[in-house]
Formats: C-alpha cells, structure tokens, sequence
C-alpha cells in the first residue's frame, strides 16, 4: 500500500476513481479505520492471479495517475466555480472579483477555503445560505463575502452589536398547556478558541477537543454529573437508542458531508448525558 495526499473532489470520487485503476483507498488508522482529513492508504484492489512485479506497477502507475489529476483538480479548483443554487446567497455576495482576490487564500487555524465554504451551494441547486466558515479565521479572512451575506440573512446593519441576556425573570407566560408539545429543548453552540469549527476542525483538534470536554465532564458534580459516550467503539444497540431518542444525530446528510462535517466519522465524536 501507499499513503498519499489527495482531495480529490471528495472520498466518493476517489473510491470511483480507484476502481476505475484496481486501487482501494482504505483507513490511515488501520483497515477500516477511516481516512485522517485528506490522507488515504491505497492498497491493489486484485491480489489473486497476479504477480508481485504486475502488482507493484499496477500501484505506481495508479498512485502516479491519481497524483497527475489531483494537481488538475487542485488547479481547475481556483477557477471561478458554477454556483448551481443561483438563487442562494452565496451566488449574490461570491461575485468573481471577490473570488479572484480570496480563492487562493487558506485560514491558519484550519487550512480551510472560500471553495470549501462555499461548496455546498457549488454541489447543490437548493440552497438558501450555501455557506459555512471552517474556523474563527473564516469570517475575518472571508470577511468580503461573510459580512455582507451573514448581514443580509439575518437583517441587520454592518455595524450591529450582538448582546447576550441570561436573566430569565424578564421572560413573561409560557406555552400554552393546551399545546400539543411533546417535548422541548434548548440548542446551545460554542467554539473553542484555537480549534476549527466542525467543517473545517483536523482530526487532531477534534480529537483534541473531545479531550478536553472528557477531562472537563469528569469533574462535573451533583445534578451536573453525567457520563460521556464517545461514539467510537459504542454498541450498536446503546447508539440506536440515543438515535431513537433525539439525544444523537445519524450519518449520512448529503450537506453535512459535502460542507466536511462527516470526515473521520465517527472519530471524536460523542454526547454527555445525565
């Protein structure tokens, strides 16, 4: 096998490609154990009825071609994409003066792209955003296209400020018990300084992060105390249940896995419970 760097437009793509050469790409981290960001194990995908010498060339001539058409890709990548959701908000403020200035551009926290931002309204024809920020970097470096667009979507002025108020007592009534509610929740989201968010977070840092919250929830006491199930290695029936009951999110969300929030899935990942 060989370990390379390749994007490749995606792992599906190179999975098709590789057939297309009887190559395989297969886990960093053992077999099955999932590519690490943009790096795959190529291995022959035909073993049986070939000789040594025929094996080894079939590798360096697949690895050279794979190589050959990642560099294409990587250039054709800095021209001006066909946006397919015309109508989404990224067709509107991604104009090609601003994508010529900052497509080559990539943030230091994560390495992430305008192109990579932007991919999913690039993918599909039914986006209304078509925008995610890989990291804190994102909306400073791709402030051109951020600004105006996260302005327009949420109605307000360049020079808004926003403010945080935590005193429940000012709330007034409740849901009306008549209602049919089944059941309520409250969705909070924060980032940690100096980590990628979830589209453009490493392997390193997502695992980082997860160490971080387990070391944390650990010393968590009384009605806080909990426990953390990472998702790596949790049985599948303990896994279906969360799934059943809203506590855990599934695989599989085409816009989740285009904007890069499902790779090295299911690795540093979990959900703390109590």
């Amino acid at each position: 096998s060989c370990g390379i760097n390749a994007e490749y437009g995606g792992v599906d793509k190179l999975k098709a490609r590789c057939e297309e050469l009887a190559l395989q790409p297969r886990g960093t981290r053992g077999e099955s154990g999932g590519q690490t960001g943009h790096t795959y194990d190529i291995s022959n995908k035909h073993r049986l009825g070939y000789s040594e010498v025929q094996l080894v060339q079939t590798m360096i001539d697949g690895v050279n071609k794979l190589y050959e058409e990642d560099l294409a890709l990587q250039k054709k990548q800095l021209e001006f994409p066909t946006i397919q959701s015309t109508h989404s908000l990224v067709a509107k403020h991604v104009t090609k003066e601003r994508w010529d200035k900052l497509c080559k551009h990539t943030t230091k926290t994560a390495g992430f792209t305008l192109a990579k931002a932007i991919a999913c309204a690039v993918e599909f024809d039914n986006q209304h955003c078509g925008i995610y920020a890989g990291d804190w970097d994102s909306y400073k470096d791709f402030a051109e296209v951020f600004d105006p667009l996260i302005q327009e979507y949420h109605g307000i002025s360049a020079d808004a400020k926003h403010t945080s108020d935590m005193d429940f007592s000012k709330i007034t009534g409740n849901v009306n018990p008549e209602a049919p509610v089944h059941s309520t929740r409250i969705r909070v989201g924060r980032s940690i300084d100096g980590f990628g968010l979830s589209p453009g977070i490493t392997q390193e840092q997502r695992v980082g992060v997860e160490n971080l919250f387990k070391t944390a929830s650990a010393n968590f006491k009384d009605e806080l105390a909990g426990t953390y199930y990472p998702l790596t290695g949790m049985e599948e029936s303990v896994r279906q249940l969360l799934v059943d009951d809203h506590f855990l999110f599934v695989s599989g969300d085409r816009n989740l896995t285009v904007a890069g929030m499902e790779r090295d899935w299911p690795e540093g990942r979990g959900i703390f419970h109590n």
